[in-house]
């Protein structure tokens, strides 16, 4: 059996080619989105729209980082700003058309390579690399 930092090793290792091929796809679903870009607007998506404040919570991010790419997505015009209905001094931040748009083609790429990836996968290695990724991602 290897040795835990052996491990731990191969597990950072994997984690960072990982994150590295995130990277490249996002550049690649529009060339001017970063990694937190994209991901900013699959949150906005996901929630419904969320206030800035939201944003910069959710990823542990300062809310001027928040304000510089948030302003790169509705200079690309893929998202919307409105006002916040609890909060009229507030604004609510939604994945315009474009957006919405931009995102379907980048979950239907990625579908397509996850399907690839995991063709010779049975489905019990499937179930158990996804509880495997929940219970990492739960730890915080």
């Amino acid at each position: 059996m290897p040795d835990r930092d052996v491990t731990l090793s191969t597990i950072q290792r994997e984690l960072t080619a990982f994150a590295r091929r995130a990277r490249h796809k996002a550049a690649q679903i529009h060339p001017e989105l970063s990694l937190v870009t994209y991901s900013m607007l699959d949150h906005l998506e996901a929630t419904g729209g969320c206030r800035g404040t939201d944003l910069a919570d959710h990823f542990l991010l300062d809310k001027s980082t928040v304000s510089r790419q948030t302003a790169v997505l509705e200079r690309l015009g893929l998202i919307v700003r409105e006002v916040d209905p609890e909060d009229r001094r507030g604004q609510i931040l939604r994945p315009s058309q474009d957006g919405l748009r931009l995102l379907a083609e980048a979950h239907r790429q990625r579908r397509a390579i996850f399907e690839d990836r995991f063709t010779d996968w049975d489905d019990a290695d499937l179930e158990r690399f996804a509880r495997y990724l929940q219970r990492y991602n739960a730890a915080g």
